[in-house]
């Protein structure tokens, strides 16, 4: 199958294009009535099974090994789960002149969501950092985020905005934590055929992100509550992300420096530390929020749109960094040519992100 790849002349990844297009065909056509309930099963489906290729790809020992840089993913977590949430709080000031309160909530829902796997893996690969490093930290804060977003949404949004409950955790567990830790126990069968078909697979994972955002926005479109949000507060609410996204990126890179970071593994944290799931966080506000949850998954699905943009071209200038060659063996170890940790030839370097 042949890959999809961004012609170089388009500034926009095709998939950010894919995602507009799936917002535009739930506009148009949403579903409703059975198909609502069609879509919305298929939906919770998709991303059972795409945390379970999550876990069946993760290798047990490269996670093992990765707990020795308990430094590194110590700062991706706090990066995740203290700074941005703190952002999201002071970001409370700009309601009502910038935001409304339901474009606020959904920001400061966007600031508890875990960091990304795959993109943060693919935009290391590229700027040739840390790569075992950042398969690791996205995994990891996945699999904390599973627990850690449901309560800090219910500390910090209030039981009134999130219908947080035991049933509610019980089903983001089962959603996301049960299918990726299947997969890691499957791992010895079927990790090799899983390897081998995952150009296919890819187009499984995102499918699935298509499936959940349509039904979600699919929800949105039936109650009407697109008719809450104005332009002009859309270009207010990406002006708050662009700056809430700078700031996260210059943070990480420097923070790390400041804690003694190398250069590899500063990049590991800029990717992993600065960026939001869309995988994770769809699902968990479709449980936490209901017939809301499209209006509250608006800014995640525009920053998402745009940290793939803007740290597309930063592993790209990254990559051209002339310390690179010479940082990379010695603070990457001697990982195996063409192996998942050697970040040239075991990583696509034009490929769909998420």
């Amino acid at each position: 199958m042949t890959r999809l790849r961004r012609p170089s002349w388009l500034p926009i990844d095709p998939y950010i294009v894919l995602l507009l297009g799936t917002v535009g065909l739930a506009a148009l056509l949403p579903a409703r009535g059975t198909a609502a309930d069609v879509t919305s099963g298929a939906s919770t489906a998709a991303i059972a099974f795409l945390f379970f290729l999550y876990g069946a790809r993760l290798s047990t020992g490269e996670a093992l090994d990765g707990l020795r840089h308990w430094r590194l993913h110590l700062t991706v977590l706090i990066c995740t789960f203290v700074i941005f949430p703190v952002f999201g709080l002071a970001a409370r000031g700009l309601v009502p002149v910038l935001l409304t309160q339901p474009l606020y909530q959904g920001l400061l829902f966007l600031t508890l969501v875990p960091s990304t796997i795959q993109s943060s893996i693919a935009f290391t690969s590229i700027a040739r950092g840390n790569v075992p490093a950042a398969i690791c930290a996205g995994s990891f804060s996945s699999l904390a985020g599973i627990v850690l977003t449901p309560l800090l949404a219910a500390g910090l949004l209030g039981g009134d905005a999130v219908g947080f409950s035991t049933d509610s955790l019980v089903k983001i567990v089962l959603q996301l934590l049960v299918p990726f830790l299947a997969g890691q126990l499957l791992r010895r069968w079927i990790g090799t055929f899983v390897t081998r078909h995952k150009k296919v697979l890819g187009l499984v994972d995102r499918g699935s992100i298509l499936l959940v955002v349509y039904t979600a926005f699919s929800e949105g479109m039936n109650q009407g509550i697109w008719h809450q949000v104005s332009p002009l507060r859309l270009a207010a609410l990406l002006g708050v992300e662009a700056v809430l996204l700078a700031v996260m990126l210059v943070l990480t890179w420097y923070g790390a420096k400041a804690l003694g970071f190398g250069r590899a593994d500063r990049i590991a944290v800029q990717f992993a530390g600065s960026k939001k799931s869309l995988a994770s966080g769809l699902p968990m506000a479709s449980v936490l929020f209901g017939a809301q949850a499209s209006l509250a998954v608006l800014p995640l699905m525009l920053f998402h749109q745009m940290q793939l943009m803007v740290c597309a071209v930063i592993a790209k200038r990254r990559s051209h960094d002339p310390k690179a060659a010479e940082d990379a063996p010695r603070e990457r170890g001697d990982a195996p040519e063409g192996s998942a940790a050697d970040p040239v030839q075991g990583q696509p370097h034009n490929r769909v992100l998420r």
